[in-house]
């Protein structure tokens, strides 16, 4: 297996055994429910024993987490794994700061105690702590339900007809030219209810799905090898994403690839995917240069979560990541002088947890705001960061942006990304027609390999395919590709963006913060995109 392949495998591995697991379950017990009725008990007596303890504010997170995995390896299954995880977890707000407590002990002397703790421990942190936390209010919602809006339930789909779906497309694939191939599929499903002394009692039914795969051809007789892994995307959606439907198809510019939008054909993009890393055995290794790069959205939601996601993170701003994931060179004085020039006019830049389908989608974040969305970069200016109720007032914000997220009833909810992406562009444009006056340069579809400093500021990306393009014709098939700049000036390159009609999401199923790290899910998308004047390295070459 290629380094990278094995990396994004053993990463996701990683990242799949930090989920909240809990215990290992039958199939046939991840459908069965929990009444909210008795979530509300213990709501309500997690509240009443918090204040009782003298908190000014209390919130309550409830937590179901339901898992299914699915490994393959070739034509075999090597794994099908379910789990449950369940809990409650307690924060509070005593003597000014935060204290938080959680137990798996969902009786009502067990949430009892958990509440009483996390006032103990506030009123702990209170002597060391110099100011006191300030909330941005939120108005209580009442008892309110919000669910992923879904046509067919993972749970209820036979394993077999899952396992047969990824062998099939395992099997496509080496038909097609791989010599081995990996699929995987990731199931979830949350089951969230939060309650506040704001007046919330919020239950949530959360559902997300990713298909990835890893093929890989081998020339045995110099034994050279290249990888290709999947075009579909991570998403917020039922099991209907994997029924492949022929209207959600679209055409990669110059027709390299077919991607993908509202659902996914796995089985076409494994078949597809053998031939392409046999190709790959054969690319011209690129020149390195200054080339006009045109960038596809399966290419696009990574650089854009790396290299304006992370970075307008205002935990991140404020230097309450540094000695985990760094800092941001997006810091306060840039966005308070609202003309910083992140990106060119045509860099538009949201933030929105209200896209169906959309891995971040949720009705209310883990704080009970209600979800919405704004402006984090506008005609190219920074204009805004993504704030938690405690950390609106540093921006002069009045109410949360609600991206307050914990990825399990057990860990303490703090700042996360919500969904980021590039708005299309105004003017009607294809992909296929902004290549046109492209005389040098090289159109990347999918992700690769990344690496960017801890500012978020210069920053090398890779790819899963690369394309030539000479004189406003897409050719053949190049390798070995990468590039490299900096965040402003890569932003500021950018000289044009398709239109609505080209747009769809990325993502990140497993993205990793905070100490103990956290994982959570995040979409980014975009339309293809062109930058002029980017630095291309090839990464075969030695230097010096």
């Amino acid at each position: 297996m290629e380094r990278r392949a094995f990396l994004n495998m053993s990463g996701g591995a990683m990242a799949a055994m930090m989920m909240p697991f809990g215990r290992a379950i039958a199939a046939d017990e991840l459908i069965k429910p929990v009444e909210v009725k008795f979530k509300k008990m213990l709501a309500d007596t997690a509240l009443t024993a918090a204040t009782q303890a003298g908190a000014s504010y209390c919130d309550v997170r409830i937590g179901r987490y339901l898992n299914q995995f699915i490994t393959t390896r070739d034509l075999n299954i090597e794994n099908v794994t379910n789990t449950e995880s369940a809990g409650v977890g307690v924060r509070v707000i005593a003597s000014g700061a935060y204290g938080f407590a959680a137990t798996s002990d969902m009786s009502p002397d067990g949430v009892a105690g958990a509440a009483r703790q996390a006032v103990a421990i506030a009123k702990a942190n209170a002597k060391l702590q110099a100011a006191g936390v300030q909330l941005a209010p939120t108005p209580g919602v009442g008892e309110v339900s919000w669910a992923t809006p879904i046509r067919k339930d993972w749970r209820t789909v036979p394993i077999k007809e899952k396992a047969d779906l990824l062998i099939t497309a395992n099997k496509g694939a080496l038909e097609a030219g791989a010599s081995f191939i990996q699929s995987l599929l990731f199931q979830v499903n949350q089951q969230k209810y939060f309650a506040s002394t704001d007046g919330s009692y919020i239950d949530q039914d959360l559902h997300r799905l990713w298909v990835p795969f890893f093929a890989t051809a081998v020339d045995k007789a110099s034994g050279k090898f290249r990888s290709r892994s999947d075009l579909g995307t991570p998403v917020g959606m039922g099991y209907e994403y994997l029924d492949g439907r022929k209207e959600d198809k679209i055409k990669a510019a110059g027709g390299v690839a077919t991607l993908y939008n509202r659902s996914y054909d796995l089985v076409e993009d494994a078949k597809a995917a053998g031939r392409q890393a046999k190709e790959k055995l054969t690319a011209k290794s690129v020149e390195p240069g200054k080339y006009d790069l045109v960038l596809s959205p399966e290419h696009m939601w990574l650089t854009i979560h790396e290299s304006v996601g992370h970075p307008t993170e205002l935990d991140r701003v404020l230097g309450y990541e540094a000695n985990f994931a760094g800092t941001s060179f997006a810091t306060l004085d840039k966005q308070q002088s609202k003309k910083f020039k992140y990106g060119s006019d045509l860099v538009n830049i949201e933030a929105d947890k209200t896209i169906q389908g959309s891995l971040g989608a949720v009705g209310f974040d883990d704080e009970g705001v209600k979800c919405k969305k704004w402006d984090i970069i506008k005609d190219g200016i920074l204009v805004n960061y993504q704030a938690t109720r405690d950390q609106a007032a540093v921006i002069g914000e009045k109410e949360s942006h609600g991206c307050s997220y914990a990825d399990s009833w057990s860990n303490v909810q703090f700042q996360r990304m919500p969904n980021v992406s590039l708005k299309s562009g105004k003017k009607k444009l294809t992909p296929d027609e902004l290549v046109k006056d492209v005389k040098k340069g090289i159109y990347i579809v999918g992700a690769g390999s990344f690496s960017i400093d801890q500012q978020r500021y210069n920053f090398q990306f890779g790819g899963q395919m690369f394309y030539e393009i000479k004189d406003g014709k897409i050719g053949q098939m190049l390798e070995d590709v990468a590039y490299q700049s900096n965040t402003q000036e890569f932003w500021n390159a950018c000289t044009a963006v398709c239109d609505e009609r080209d747009w769809r999401m990325g993502g990140s199923f497993f993205d990793g913060k905070g100490q103990p790290m956290q994982v959570s899910a995040v979409s980014h998308g975009s339309s293809t995109s062109r930058f002029n004047g980017i630095n291309v390295i090839n990464t075969a070459r030695k230097i010096g």
